[in-house]
This record gives C-alpha cells, sequence and structure tokens, in this order.
C-alpha cells in the first residue's frame, strides 16, 4: 500500500513549493475582494468586465429564480431545457453569427464533449502545445492519434499535416492562451486547415466579450466566418460574469453534439436562473463598449510601467500579463509580498507552465482603477528588486 501513502506524496508536494490551496472569498467578485475580513486588490479574476457583481445581471438571476426555481432538475434532453436555455442559444447565435449554438456546464465539459463526438481512434487531432487542460483532455478522451506542435508553430503544423494519412483531421487550439496572454496565429490556422482539408476548432474562453467591437472575440477581431471557423467554443465564466460555455457551429455540428457528446447527454442542466443572468451579462457586453476601452487603457498603463521597470513581460496585449520570474521560489516570495501588500495576484508554477518560465499571472478588469494598477506596479518593484 506504499503508492496510497497520501502523507508522503503530499509533504513531497510542498516541499516543490507546487502545494495548492484555496482562498475563501468572503462576498463578491470585483476589483477588491474580502478574505478573512480584509480587502484585497484583485489581480488574480478573470472578470474582465466586472459583470459578475453587476446590479442588472444580479436583478436578472433573481428574477428568474422566482419564476423558474433555482435547479433545472434533469437533463437538457429530458426536462432541464427551459425558454431561458432556448432565448440564449438563440442570442449567442445571433452575436457569433453562426447557425447554432449548444449549452454546456462549463467550459472543461463543452471542449471534453465536442472532441470525443466528433473524432475517434482512425482520426488525427493537431494541437498547440500551449493548449488549455480541457482541450489537451479531450483529445485524449477521443483515443485520435494526437500531433502536438510548438507553440504557434505553423510550419511544424504543415509539416505534420502533411505526413497524416487520415481521412478526418482535426485542428483545435485557444484562441487566447490563458497562461501568455498571447493569440493563436488564426489567420494562418485558417488557411493550413482550409489546404489540408482540416476540421479547424478554436477555444475563445478568454477572447469572448474583450476582443472585437461587440466582444465577439478574436473572430469578431479577424472578421473570421462560420465556414473559416467551423467550431468555436467560449465560456460565460470570464468576461461574461456568470458560469457555463457554448459551442457555436452549423446547425449539423451542433446536431451531432446533441446526439453523441456525452458531456452534454448525461448531465444536469444549468440553472434557468443562471442563464438569464448571462443573458443580462450579454447584453451588457455589447451595449457598453466603455468596458473594453477602459480596459484596453489599463492595459496600456501596465505595459507601459512594467516596461520602464524592466520586467519581464510576455507578449500579449490581452488582460493576462505574464511577468516570468523564472523558479517556483521566486513566484512563491513574491506573490507572498504582494499579499503582504493586499494585492491578490496568481503565481503559477512547474508543470501548469514549463520550467524556468514561472510567473506572476496578472489580470486585469475594466472595474480596476489606474491607482489600483500604480500601487501594483510599485509594489512589483520593491519585491522583485529588493
Amino acid at each position: 500500500m506504499d503508492g496510497w501513502d497520501f502523507s508522503t506524496q503530499l509533504d513531497e508536494i510542498k516541499q516543490q513549493q507546487l502545494y495548492r490551496s484555496h482562498q475563501l472569498i468572503q462576498g463578491p467578485q470585483g476589483a477588491q475582494v474580502d478574505i478573512e475580513g480584509a480587502l484585497y486588490d484583485n489581480f488574480s479574476s478573470n472578470d474582465y468586465l466586472g459583470l459578475a457583481n453587476h446590479p442588472e445581471v444580479i436583478a436578472a438571476f433573481k428574477c428568474a429564480a422566482d419564476q423558474y426555481g433555482v435547479g433545472s432538475g434533469s437533463a437538457h434532453l429530458i426536462c432541464g431545457h427551459s425558454y431561458e436555455h432556448a432565448a440564449l442559444e438563440e442570442e449567442l447565435a445571433a452575436f457569433t453569427g453562426r447557425d447554432r449554438v449548444l449549452l454546456f456546464s462549463t467550459g472543461y465539459m463543452a471542449n471534453l464533449g465536442v472532441i470525443s463526438a466528433l473524432i475517434n481512434k482512425k482520426d488525427d487531432l493537431f494541437q498547440d502545445k500551449l493548449n488549455h487542460a480541457s482541450l489537451i483532455d479531450g483529445g485524449q478522451l477521443s483515443g485520435a492519434r494526437f500531433r502536438r506542435y510548438p507553440h504557434n508553430n505553423m510550419m511544424r503544423l504543415q509539416q505534420l499535416l502533411t505526413q497524416s494519412t487520415a481521412e478526418k483531421k482535426l485542428i483545435v487550439s485557444d484562441g487566447i492562451f490563458s497562461m501568455d496572454g498571447d493569440a493563436a496565429e488564426l489567420v494562418s490556422l485558417v488557411n493550413i486547415a482550409k489546404q489540408s482539408n482540416a476540421m479547424l476548432m478554436i477555444d475563445d474562453a478568454h477572447g469572448i466579450g474583450v476582443l472585437g467591437k461587440r466582444g465577439g472575440g478574436l473572430l469578431e477581431q479577424l472578421e473570421l466566418s462560420q465556414q473559416q471557423v467551423p467550431i468555436l467554443m467560449a465560456t460565460f465564466g470570464k468576461a461574461l460574469g456568470t458560469a457555463g460555455a457554448f459551442v457555436a457551429g452549423s446547425h449539423d455540428l451542433i446536431e451531432m453534439l446533441i446526439q453523441r457528446s456525452r458531456s452534454y447527454i448525461y448531465t444536469t442542466a444549468m440553472p434557468a436562473a443562471l442563464m438569464a443572468a448571462t443573458r443580462a451579462s450579454l447584453r451588457l457586453c455589447q451595449q457598453e463598449p466603455w468596458r473594453r476601452e477602459k480596459l484596453a487603457s489599463l492595459i496600456a498603463q501596465f505595459r507601459q510601467g512594467a516596461e520602464q521597470l524592466g520586467l519581464n513581460l510576455m507578449p500579449s496585449d490581452t488582460p493576462i500579463q505574464p511577468v516570468v520570474l523564472g523558479s517556483n521560489q521566486a513566484v512563491m516570495s513574491v506573490s507572498e509580498q504582494l499579499r503582504d501588500a493586499h494585492i491578490l495576484v496568481g503565481a503559477i508554477r512547474h508543470p501548469t507552465v514549463p520550467k524556468r518560465t514561472e510567473r506572476l499571472r496578472i489580470t486585469l478588469s475594466s472595474t480596476h482603477t489606474e491607482s489600483q494598477v500604480n500601487k501594483l506596479l510599485s509594489v512589483l518593484e520593491k519585491a522583485i528588486y529588493a
């Protein structure tokens, strides 16, 4: 039973400075959060547009809870699919310029469900090495032959596709990469997929709401159609401030997922009240472009200040602003000093990111103030160069 010695394994995790623990948040998400009665400037949340605690989103949730109750009571295909679910799907289809949308309970479930439903062991799957864990896991679940190419290396992807003899080939990539904050070479991916007769799937979880004039994400920003990117996945738990996910595409794609996606078929539908809240946040996302404008201004302020300090930034124009420190020890040390100054920042360590790229994952929101960003820069300077 030595292999079941959890205590020893946990001690080893702690010694490697890889131990994970919860932050106990008291109160709503925002530019500041309450942790055990103390306020912290929050630079670790994905609530990019500040909608998670918006009064109109909360009101929509409460109103729908009065009408539908709290739980959906069943899976979508039995009796859990309400008017709010159907209305949100239609509104998202119009928002993304796709034929139809299918809702999933989480982004993780969406990626698992889509990939495993569409390909199998006879097929070839091509993924960027920095793709989100859910995309990697979805590929492994599918049983398809797995080919991973170096981050944004289009030449290597083209080589791998040329070598493939599979009848069905699926290319999958993040739109915005969650740990680096940079964008996929999406136009190149579209061209390569077309040339190789491959299907293209993009996970735009960190682009939806943030990029594009209406917040339609990376695909809107680059004006890419459903024909060019046949499978779009995105989530509600980031810029839209609620929870859940969706897949957008053709009528036939959505029907195929309804028939074959196990993570859709065999799970309880999300509460109708949550869907009503998401409809409200989707309206705000489109009607209030000042949120994206404010966010872009704060990103520029942070990057300018960080460059002046000589911090090791990554090439990101998104709310995800990693500062590379290069070791688990350095990341944990600076993170603790930030916490002592009542600033909350994510400490990202190996194996989540490659060795020697351990980093602080700073995320910005439209609800932050310029003074909060200046304070963050000041404390970072003291902590890193002390």
